[in-house]
């Protein structure tokens, strides 16, 4: 009997703190589509893979179709000062 896994897609997920607590969202999908929140980086985390998960039973792996096209090889974090 042959055992097919699931399709699995690497998706990099940006997770923010503020003073209320934590966002998570993946890079390369449409932004705010799917988003994580939490108490802690764990609660936002597992909060956002529930959200992908959902997302996916909701519209189909198409719906990863960008982030698959396209994939987010690299993200940085810069910070600058504008005037004020």
């Amino acid at each position: 009997m042959e055992h097919h896994s699931p399709m699995v897609l690497p998706l990099k997920i940006v997770v923010e703190r503020h003073s209320d607590g934590y966002v998570a969202y993946p890079l390369g999908l449409a932004r705010g589509a799917v988003v994580g929140q939490g108490d802690s980086y764990e609660a936002a985390l597992s909060d956002v893979r529930s959200a992908i998960a959902f997302h996916v039973e909701t519209f189909g792996i198409a719906a990863l179709a960008q982030a698959e096209e396209d994939p987010v090889l690299e993200a940085f974090v810069a910070e600058t000062a504008v005037p004020a």
